[in-house]
């Protein structure tokens, strides 16, 4: 019923900036949380952006000031502006959704950024 969509990931250089998306279809109610989550090969699964249902955002420590979670309710969508990308922002990010007591998950977009 609820499927979350991602694209936007690829190959770019060391400072390089993506554009991350990620399409949320079916319904869902109360949605607490939207964000996005990365992971690397051998590591934990962190928490790289999150946006509540009002708008307050969190952001890990790593990417503050390069990266932006935005949405656009209207179209279902919510993004990932990744700017100075480094070589460790290699990884698989995945969006997510928190609402109705419920997590939800995409399948991930590999992003990869070389040296």
């Amino acid at each position: 019923q609820v499927h979350l969509v991602e694209s936007g990931g690829g190959l770019v250089q060391t400072g390089g900036s993506l554009r991350l998306s990620c399409a949320v279809t079916g319904s869902i109610s109360s949605i607490a949380f939207e964000g996005w989550y990365r992971q690397a090969p051998g590591k934990q699964r962190e928490m790289v952006a999150r946006i509540t249902s009002g708008g307050t955002t969190t952001y890990a420590d790593s990417v503050k000031g390069r990266f932006t979670i935005s949405r656009d309710n209207a179209k279902n969508m919510v993004y990932l502006q990744m700017n100075s990308l480094k070589s460790e922002d290699t990884a698989v990010y995945y969006c997510n959704v928190f609402g109705g007591w419920h997590d939800y998950w995409g399948q991930g977009t590999q992003v990869t950024v070389s040296s």
